[in-house]
């Protein structure tokens, strides 16, 4: 066998076993086969010329047989090599035994802080049997707390789906974020940040403003010395500070426990913000505030969001949950970035959103026609723009305002059938566009002349968005790193007689 001097290494092929043999299986035939014929670690040690010690490491998976000892033991066992290195275990017991192995050897397992159990044949197949399945329940609910793209977008589907049945109104919570916010003071216009503090109060919770929340958090809330850890305020006065305070208040409120799936926490989050939008734009003042616009015929999301002092995505969500309800308006919502992609929407007005074969709306493109996507043309973008666009379901009426992100621009849409467009400023305007999407040939097939001078000669590099490919962390609430958070609270968890 020719050996590098220089590094003491056999280059002769296949010294060792074959790379793809797996050694948890090679070593539990090797047992089964050695068992089976009586013999014992030390007997087939001496038959072999080795230790019953590297013997053990080899049925235990641990150490790779070089193919002289392969060769070896199949001679000593009376088996061909073939034989010891067949994929399928030897056995039921030997199967089971290799599942708890590879169970035990696993980042799961490690998470556990366990000793790990001896698959050794002392072991009772009764005993052996039950710690399989446990592991592997383990496995699977651990499964299912990752977040799949798939997964994310079937659970947003069917949430958007369970608000369109309903009106998007889920009356109960109005009517406890109404009695909260009265019981706190509030009577009328924007709900202040004392007010939220007072809510937090009430509660038992003090409302506190760090600058070094785990990244992987919005909030954080101390239940055993009754804190909430909120960010500053980039933008004194903004609504985003009182809306996490909300949210975080939303979930004792609402009582709710650690999610136990990608879809739970989906669902407490639609709740809790769903409660905030309700604090912070109260149902009695609220409604009151449209009903009189309403009856002016001069209803705009923009004097709706003036007078509560929210966002203007904030007051266009939130005049959703009401239009139908307590307006009689059917209603859509449209939140587009400029690249034409849906983040994300509501209808229970028949406008028909782009969707997959999943029914999934999200980062499907708009028809570029359509309001939401013709406000980025603009050059004034101070306010509201309105357009009439008629589509193979009618025509709508739209009320569009864009932003500004880090990650670049979007637009805020609010529209209403036609018949209902009677009741918003900006009724009048002239803008009106023709859609036929689906049909590519609305604005998706390329002019003829065009694709036959580029088709053969064109190849675009597409920008792909990495959130949509990746599965969302697993662990007690998804996508934190809790390890960071019990660190942040341990450091600013008060002394004890301190306070």
């Amino acid at each position: 066998m020719a050996v590098d001097e220089d590094r003491k290494i056999p280059t002769t092929p296949e010294v060792l076993a074959p790379a793809t043999t797996d050694l948890i299986t090679l070593g539990r035939r090797i047992r089964w086969f050695r068992t089976g014929r009586e013999l014992t670690l030390d007997a087939l040690g001496a038959q072999v010329g080795t230790t019953a010690s590297l013997l053990s490491l080899i049925e235990n998976g641990k150490r790779e047989p070089r193919l002289s000892l392969l060769q070896a033991l199949a001679g000593a066992l009376d088996v061909t090599v073939t034989d010891l290195l067949a994929d399928e275990p030897p056995s039921r017991r030997a199967a089971l035994e290799i599942e708890l192995d590879r169970a035990q050897r696993g980042p799961l397992f490690a998470t556990l802080g366990l000793p790990s159990v001896k698959a050794s044949q002392k072991l009772p197949m009764p005993v052996l049997e039950n710690l399989v399945g446990l592991h592997g329940e383990l496995a699977r609910r651990a499964s299912e707390a990752i977040a799949t793209p798939e997964e994310a977008r079937r659970a947003n589907t069917e949430l958007r789906l369970e608000r369109q049945s309903r009106n998007n109104y889920i009356p109960e919570l109005e009517d406890l974020a109404e009695e909260m916010t009265r019981r706190a003071g509030y009577r009328v216009g924007a709900l202040t940040h004392r007010t939220v503090a007072r809510m937090a109060e009430q509660l038992g919770f003090t409302l506190l403003h760090v600058d070094d929340l785990p990244h992987s958090t919005r909030t954080v809330t101390d239940l055993r010395n009754g804190r909430i850890y909120l960010p500053p305020a980039s933008i004194p006065g903004s609504h985003g500070l009182r809306s996490l305070g909300l949210q975080a208040i939303a979930h004792r409120v609402l009582g709710h426990q650690r999610p136990t799936s990608y879809a739970h926490f989906l669902r407490q989050r639609v709740e809790i913000t769903y409660f905030a939008a309700c604090c912070l734009m109260p149902q009695s003042a609220a409604v009151e505030f449209l009903e009189q616009r309403k009856k002016e015929k001069d209803l705009a999301v923009e004097d709706f969001r003036d007078a509560f002092g929210v966002s203007h995505e904030a007051a266009s969500q939130r005049f959703t949950n009401l239009a139908t309800s307590r307006l009689g308006i059917p209603v859509h919502f449209m939140r587009v970035g400029d690249d034409g992609a849906l983040y994300r929407g509501y209808a229970n007005d028949g406008l028909p959103f782009p969707a997959d074969v999943t029914g999934a709306i999200e980062g499907q493109l708009v028809c570029r026609r359509w309001a939401a996507r013709e406000a980025f043309a603009r050059r004034d973008r101070a306010t509201e723009s309105y357009q009439y666009t008629d589509t193979p379901a009618g025509t709508f009426w739209c009320s569009t305002q864009t932003g500004t992100t880090t990650t670049g621009e979007f637009s805020i849409t609010v529209g209403v059938p036609f018949a209902s467009a009677k009741w918003f400023r900006g009724r009048e305007t002239t803008a009106r566009r023709a859609s036929t999407c689906p049909d590519e040939a609305c604005c998706r097939r390329p002019q003829a002349q065009l694709a036959r001078r580029w088709e053969e000669v064109a190849w675009p590099s597409a920008r792909m968005h990495q959130h949509v490919l990746s599965a969302l962390p697993s662990g007690s609430f998804p996508g934190v790193d809790a390890s960071e958070v019990y660190a942040f609270l341990e450091k600013h968890a008060p002394t004890p007689g301190a306070e």
